[in-house]
């Protein structure tokens, strides 16, 4: 029981310093100026406009859904 308690201690020391480091973090970007690691990601894209995916394949006809699903349940038979 004593190594539990240890252990729970260890933890909210070290949620502690955790949530230190992330208040000293936050307070030392408040001059606007990101860090160098940030900097780069905060910058818009280019508007290259809306991404588009384009299919260039026929439909199945409904003979050959049917051949497809027979042929995937034979193999999944096995």
């Amino acid at each position: 029981m004593k190594a539990l308690r240890n252990f729970e201690a260890l933890f909210i020391a070290i949620t502690g310093l955790a949530c230190a480091a992330n208040y000293a973090f936050d307070n030392s970007s408040a001059d606007g100026k990101a860090p160098a690691a940030y900097a780069s990601a905060a910058l818009p894209l280019a508007n290259q406009g809306m991404p588009v995916v384009v299919v260039a394949a026929k439909r199945m006809s409904a003979a050959e859904k049917q051949a497809a699903l027979a042929e995937e349940r034979k193999i999944a038979k096995f």
